[in-house]
């Protein structure tokens, strides 16, 4: 059965897995946006001149090259934005990329996700991080042991001890990996599949990336809510940041209607910049609190535990890079879709690409953009 996970994926989205635009093959539903949209501002004078900085990078195969470079050698850059102080200052698109058109941005979902964790939590549907997911997921209790030790917090900080792997590899070695993560992206029932998981440890003594925990925390918002992951996130994130556009989430199927919380999301940079202004903004929007300050300051203060993650957003300590004297903090998605943000800089830039196989690490790209120059924004 979960090789035909494989077969459908293979179909759907070929070879080389899915892409930005692959959502067209897949179940998804709608997250609704309101009537009224908020645009940010765009700057009269375009800070086109950031193509031709230099930038240091730990690639072996360059060490010296110009932003313009760094997103277009190799890396199949669909669209860049960069927004100051609410201000549109730099805006390019190539390929098929446009302005207002839907991408999915992968794992930048599970920060999307833990924005929600936060919301629920504010609202009482979630009483702590320090809940067990049993206490939500009742049927699990008996499954294993490790399932009554697993909190919600070791979910947001990929501390779940799950034996799980995101792996793409197409070889022997991986095989029983690939057909897991090709059952968790195609197969038709997320339940089913959570039901059947085993634990390599106990959950909370090793941080591991992997996407089912992800997936978890999403359907742990699901239950506690008793609303579809899309509508409560239209409802509290869509129409109140005022989106330009309805977004979509693929779904595991019509009939169980799971969100695929762990990577599904699609929509617009525009939007997405607009996820990365309420943080910037401590989790206020025009003076309404959409989730509380303290989430933010848990999500994204710099700090270089649990490998410089932290409820599902990460910092440049991730990768090694020495702390900048104002830093910032990003959420990442495979092919390098990037939304990353400096509240010390106001500074929001997004990048969405079908492939990052080039040397350069765009948050960091970012983060040496935010410390190494000041946009002037004059009569925006």
């Amino acid at each position: 059965m979960t090789s035909c996970s494989l077969i459908r994926g293979y179909l759907a989205d070929g070879t080389d897995g899915p892409s930005i635009f692959s959502f067209e093959h897949h179940q998804h539903t709608t997250i609704d946006n309101g009537g009224q949209a908020f645009r940010f501002a765009v700057a009269h004078h375009q800070a086109n001149w950031i193509d031709t900085l230099h930038f240091y990078t730990q690639g072996k195969s360059c060490n010296n090259i110009t932003f313009l470079e760094a997103l277009n050698t190799k890396s199949k850059t669909q669209g860049v934005l960069i927004i100051q102080s609410d201000s549109i200052v730099y805006e390019k698109y190539w390929g098929d990329m446009t302005s207002d058109r839907l991408a999915t941005v992968f794992s930048v979902s599970k920060s999307i996700t833990s924005l929600m964790c936060g919301i629920a939590i504010d609202d009482g549907y979630i009483h702590s991080i320090d809940d067990p997911v049993t206490l939500y997921l009742p049927e699990l209790k008996n499954k294993d042991p490790m399932w009554q030790k697993l909190k919600i917090r070791h979910l947001l900080n990929m501390q779940s001890g799950l034996d799980f792997d995101d792996t793409y590899q197409l070889d022997l070695k991986h095989f029983k990996q690939l057909k897991a993560i090709a059952k968790l992206n195609y197969g038709h029932n997320v339940m089913k599949q959570i039901r059947r998981l085993k634990f390599r440890k106990e959950p909370g003594t090793e941080h591991r990336y992997e996407s089912m925990t992800s997936q978890i925390l999403g359907v742990v918002i699901e239950r506690a809510s008793g609303k579809s992951f899309a509508s409560y996130l239209s409802e509290k994130v869509w129409k109140p940041l005022q989106m330009e556009s309805p977004a979509l989430i693929n779904i595991d199927s019509r009939r169980h209607n799971v969100a695929h919380t762990f990577g599904g999301i699609t929509l617009t940079m525009k939007d997405l910049a607009k996820i990365g202004r309420l943080y910037l903004n401590r989790g206020l929007w025009d003076g309404r609190r959409i989730v509380s300050e303290e989430w933010i300051r848990q999500s994204t203060d710099y700090d270089t535990s649990n490998d410089g993650y932290h409820f599902n957003w990460y910092n440049l300590s991730s990768v090694g890079s020495r702390k900048a004297r104002y830093p910032g903090y990003y959420a990442l998605g495979i092919c390098a879709q990037v939304l990353y943000v400096n509240p010390h800089k106001q500074l929001i830039c997004v990048r969405i690409g079908s492939d990052n196989i080039n040397p350069v690490f765009v948050p960091e790209l970012f983060e040496q953009l935010s410390n190494c120059v000041q946009f002037n924004i004059p009569g925006k």
